[in-house]
């Protein structure tokens, strides 16, 4: 028996365990989180005798004798004053993180009420927060010395949530308390836990699959094959996903789940599985596009190794490149790339009714995964009741099925609960990766520096299995010109299968491969030109009324020019300072179904906001909280936004494109404009008891390859200029950045989602790394190269705002999610460019402060 006090009160351990699992399955404390598994992250961050440790890789037995806090273990004054100041500061988004940041500040606060901001980073330079950028949860921990040292009064809630102001989160508190749920904080009674086998190779054929030993095991409770599922492909577009790769079948990647395992215990489900004996014939794995390309290639699907082709042709690029005064041709590369999320995939399934299913996740579409299941399963939709907990940070990267359709597989079977999560390991090996493209581009200027003409052709790397490789696919190529006003293009793009790991949704969905190329060409043709990288992008840069390179009309709320004159200084303070715009659609786009929609039920006197729009840290409540609070001026406190429910909340669809508040977010406005026709004539909540208001928005676009003169590609653009300076060792020194996002919602999220793309930008420009050999990726999260709060530098984010003399639709507001990490990689490849002189045209770069030359 092994004792020791947690938050005031003396516990006892039966058997000497890892003591997160202690904390997190005996004594339910939740806000523990696991992150990584490894020590590396911080999410598991607790208190040991007032130092702060990460439990996640020691045993109960090295805390004998200690006194334990966890956040639940905070003084009622300091669960008021981090509240006060995280939320304040918009240090929150998926909120993962945040009790173990929490933690780290108390560590240094209890000690130090006068920190400078080099002692909070040094206090939380062990805690990895994917979203923020860090700079939010600085300025937190400095308010909140300032709060303890001052004895400071936490000031009243705030009753103004109207847009384009600071307004604390309305689920901030939830996470910074650790009081949120996420799925793997759930236990449901009764409730099994399962686990599939995972392909040993990239290729091979799986000859036999013996299961015999394994269900003598005396803790497994049910193996499932291929023969068990109703129907066994699925996929978030293209069904073309195993669910179980049957016998006889061929593996196309290292994921391939090949037996789903169930046992009553989680810490048995390794040792079952290992039981499992495969026979495999192996066979050369596919790793590159031009393998797959070759005529003498095998096919990994029976389609062929193309997923999908497009061609984007305008006006005549051969002729406008022919006739032009300067040409520039380079190729460029770029690499998969991990999300690193700090919640790994977990769902949690069990029967509802006697027919039904219930399944509690953590995905970006709770509607996508009903018909992904459905479909599964072979029942209908309607008995698939999804439910959205918490979600951990997404990026793209929580839109396929992952743990969704295995846990709903085996509750389907079993007629009990059962949970499905990731380890972080395994997370990195299975789940989809950005992908990594090769890409050709050719850029033409005339002698004043006017852009004529390009033509490019980008090979993406689409992995095992499609995911979402079309779309992605089809956004490289609508940006590949870039915001800029010139119209002879020629883009083929190609996405191709292969045995590595899927290549999926990542944020910026294949503009960050494409404005990297070109941003790079265009770097190149104004040193030929003879004028600043900065006057040819102004002369260049896309204007009301002018028409982008795909066709499309810019309209009236479109301030590309704005952003680039905010960062003019900027750039011209340093000579190691590099430059880039950017811009990215908000909406699907492309003549797809783009559809929001939201209910409104007046509920006891509160106004319910009910839209499955999913939130993985961006902000999806409150930003449903101030279109609606903008609309009818009612206070945020007689508000609740209702988690994304397949029941309660109407298809919103999934959270991607950084469309939800455009789309969703005009949806919301809409219901709201309904209710307030009702308070203006005087009506009062209590008097429209039970009634109920419905808002759709549908944005309406024109199909890739319209015939139209000028085919509308997306519903809205937002734009961005990126200025990243450098010192003369190569050292970060500085980034400035300047975003026409429209109206913003919210000052601090807007703000928080910007700085933290532009850190994750940082990453893939820099250290971040995802190597795959032979079909085999070789990783583990703490060699990633994530970046830690030391080692980022200040970052000012310039918000433009034109005045504009008609608002489109959400009261003019435009997305923000993907664009912040577009113009980062190509803005540090021109500083460094202006540094020594050398090209560098693959990430991450190579020859920086940050990695040394591969062949160094």
């Amino acid at each position: 028996m092994i004792s020791l006090t947690v938050n005031g009160t003396v516990v006892s351990c039966r058997q000497d365990k890892n003591m997160i699992l202690f904390l997190r399955d005996d004594l339910r404390i939740t806000s523990v989180k696991n992150g990584c598994g490894e020590g590396v992250c911080g999410s598991c961050t607790i208190l040991a005798d007032g130092r702060k440790v990460k439990c996640c890789t020691q045993k109960v037995s090295a805390f004998v004798g200690k006194t334990i806090v966890t956040v639940e273990g905070l003084s009622q004054r300091e669960k008021d004053v981090y509240t006060h100041c995280f939320s304040e500061a918009g240090a929150v988004q998926c909120g993962f993180c945040i009790p173990g940041m929490v933690l780290s500040a108390k560590s240094l606060l209890d000690n130090n009420l006068e920190p400078t901001l080099s002692d909070v980073q040094q206090a939380i330079k062990g805690n990895i927060c994917r979203c923020t950028g860090y700079k939010k949860i600085e300025e937190a921990i400095l308010l909140s010395a300032r709060f303890f040292k001052e004895n400071l009064e936490i000031p009243l809630p705030e009753t103004d949530g109207s847009l384009n102001q600071r307004f604390k989160r309305v689920d901030a508190k939830e996470k910074i308390l650790g009081t949120g749920l996420f799925s793997d904080d759930i236990v449901v009674p009764d409730m099994v836990y399962a686990k599939a086998l995972r392909s040993k190779y990239p290729r091979a054929i799986v000859n036999k699959i013996d299961i015999s030993k394994a269900l003598q095991h005396s803790d497994c409770v049910k193996i499932l094959l291929a023969k068990d599922v109703p129907n066994n492909k699925t996929g978030h577009i293209i069904q073309d996903w195993d669910v179980l790769l049957a016998q006889g079948e061929t593996t196309r990647y290292i994921g391939d789940a090949l037996a789903l395992v169930a046992t009553n215990h989680k810490e048995t489900l390794d040792e079952v599985i290992s039981l499992i004996e495969v026979d495999y014939t192996v066979l050369d794995p596919i790793t590159s596009p031009s393998q797959a390309l070759k005529s003498d290639a095998p096919s990994i699907h029976p389609g062929g190794n193309i997923l999908s082709k497009e061609v984007l042709k305008r006006g005549d690029s051969e002729t406008a490149i022919k006739n032009s005064k300067y040409v520039v041709t380079r190729h460029y590369s770029t690499p998969f790339n991990d999300h690193a999320f700090m919640e790994s995939e977990c769902a949690i399934a069990q029967m509802e009714g006697e027919d039904g299913l219930l399944l509690y996740t953590g995905g970006q579409s709770v509607y996508d995964e009903q018909r992904e299941i459905s479909h599964m399963l072979g029942i209908a939709k309607e008995k698939v009741h999804c439910h959205s907990m918490l979600v951990g940070g997404g990026f793209g990267g929580k839109e396929d099925m992952s743990v969704q359709h295995h846990a709903a597989l085996m509750a389907w079977v079993l007629k009990r609960a059962v949970k499905v999560q990731f380890s972080r390991q395994e997370s990195l090996l299975y789940h989809t990766k950005r992908h990594a493209m090769e890409m050709d581009f050719t850029t033409a200027c005339d002698e004043n520096g006017h852009l004529t003409g390009m033509k490019a052709t980008i090979i993406a790397d689409t992995g095992a299995y499609a995911s979402l490789g079309g779309p992605v696919l089809q956004r490289a190529c609508t940006h590949a010109a870039g915001p800029y006003n010139y119209q002879n293009v020629d883009i083929l793009g190609m996405s191709v299968y292969t045995n590595n790991v899927v290549g999926g949704a990542y944020r910026g969905f294949g503009v960050t491969q494409s404005c990297f190329a070109t941003e790079g060409n265009i770097n190149l043709l104004a040193e030929m030109v003879g004028i600043s990288p900065w006057e040819f992008r102004f002369r260049n840069a896309i204007e009301p009324g002018q028409v982008l390179p795909n066709g499309q009309i810019a309209d009236q709320n479109c301030a590309m020019k704005e952003c680039l004159l905010a960062v003019k200084k900027s750039y011209e303070s340093s000579p190691y300072a590099g430059l880039a715009c950017a811009f990215k659609n908000s909406g699907t786009g492309v003549g797809l179904k783009d559809i929001g929609r939201c209910i409104l039920s007046i509920e006891k006197g509160i106004v319910h906001i009910r839209t499955s729009a999913a939130c993985m840290g961006q902000g999806i409540a409150t930003m449903a909280t101030q279109m609606f609070c903008q609309q009818t001026g009612l206070s945020p406190t007689v508000i609740i936004h209702e988690r994304a429910d397949t029941v309660r909340t109407p298809n919103s669809g999934t959270s991607t494109a950084s469309r939800q508040t455009v789309v969703t977010g005009e949806a919301v406005r809409r219901a709201a404009e309904k209710l307030f026709i009702e308070l203006q004539q005087g009506k009062t909540l209590a008097e429209l008891e039970g009634r109920e208001f419905y808002g759709e928005f549908s944005a309406k676009t024109d199909p890739m390859g319209s015939t139209k003169e000028n085919p509308v590609s997306h519903v809205s653009y937002s734009y961005a200029a990126q200025v990243v300076i450098l010192d003369k060792e190569g050292k970060l020194q500085g980034i400035v950045a300047a975003y026409d996002v429209g109206t913003p919602v919210n000052i601090q999220s807007v703000e928080g989602q910007i700085e933290g793309g532009i850190v994750m930008g940082l990453g893939f420009a820099l250290t971040e790394e995802y190597p795959i050999e032979g079909g085999y990726p070789n990783i583990r999260y703490g060699r990633l190269g994530l970046l830690h709060a030391p080692q980022v530098p200040p970052i000012e984010v310039k918000l433009i705002q034109p005045e504009r003399e008609k608002l489109p639709y959400a009261f003019g507001a435009k997305g923000v999610g993907e664009l912040c990490l577009i113009p980062t990689s190509p803005a540090c490849s021109h500083a460094y460019y202006r540094l020594d002189g050398k090209e560098r045209n693959t990430l991450p770069l190579q020859n920086t402060y940050y990695k040394k030359a591969k062949n160094a």
